[in-house]
């Protein structure tokens, strides 16, 4: 089989990839659910890509996101389910009827009317998809205000959403430095079940909170915080890497070097980036 530029011939490797006995154990393993945190970590390296301004990079990323797509179409597919036209015309079919302004007789004079016809058609949507669940004899009770907040998306941005939601009714501190005073106090919660006898559940609890305070402080500085978290990730690799090669110069290996030497060194990195 040869490489192509036809969607057509991507669809036919996953399908053999898929295929019992000649098809890829790996593959043939797979559910949507297995592949869900992949799905998750291709957005991200497409994200990442874009961050570091890479154009070859984006490409490749971009194609790892489409073959996600097509893995979950293909199982669906093996189930009678949906199989990947079925995707193409849903979006296609979502795309036109939420840009009226472009595909239909609608105006919208700027980016700021685009949005609210946007949103104000997305919520037609989910009223009718509530209807048609009902006429399949599914009943969801009432929903409340924190519910439409997407439960699937990463930890950080729902908890910043769900802040967020919260403060649309006035249920929100105006000053960040309130929403620092939550976080000691989240800490010192995290400390004193630390001194307990030991209960992962209750720890995990209590992290929760810390993490879901620092994301709402992000949100009250205006900033993004699986951004900042990423570009500390990189702080945190230079940084380390410095270690590594301070400790090469001198012809010792990571291992043979003791915390105290190796914060002595982290700290001439953190000198280092400032100058």
């Amino acid at each position: 089989m040869t490489p192509s530029r036809d969607i057509a011939r991507l669809l036919e490797i996953m399908k053999a990839l898929r295929t019992p006995v000649t098809g890829c154990p790996w593959d043939l393993e797979q559910t949507f659910a297995t592949i869900a945190p992949y799905t998750i970590e291709e957005a991200y390296e497409v994200a990442d890509a874009i961050e570091r301004g890479d154009i070859e990079d984006l490409k490749d990323e971009l194609g790892d996101l489409l073959l996600q797509v097509v893995f979950h179409a293909q199982m669906g597919s093996e189930d009678g389910q949906f199989d990947f036209g079925d995707v193409v015309e849903a979006i296609t079919t979502k795309m036109i009827r939420r840009h009226p302004h472009v595909f239909g007789d609608a105006e919208a004079r700027d980016a700021g009317m685009a949005k609210d016809s946007w949103e104000r058609i997305k919520a037609e949507e989910k009223v009718d998809k509530a209807a048609r669940k009902a006429a399949r004899g599914i009943v969801e009770g009432p929903k409340g205000l924190l519910d439409s907040v997407n439960s699937g998306l990463p930890a950080l941005e729902r908890a910043v959403r769900l802040t967020a939601k919260a403060g649309t009714v006035g249920f929100d501190w105006d000053d960040p430095h309130a929403v620092i005073a939550k976080i000691r106090e989240e800490l010192e919660e995290i400390e004193a079940e630390i001194e307990k006898p030991r209960s992962d559940e209750a720890l995990e609890e209590e992290l929760g909170d810390v993490l879901f305070a620092v994301a709402n402080l992000a949100r009250h500085l205006k900033l993004d915080p699986e951004k900042a978290l990423r570009r500390g990730n990189e702080k945190f690799r230079r940084r380390f890497a410095f270690i590594e090669r301070r400790l090469a110069e001198q012809g010792r290996p990571l291992g043979a070097a003791s915390l105290d030497e190796m914060e002595e060194i982290w700290q001439q990195a953190k000198r280092a980036t400032r100058e």
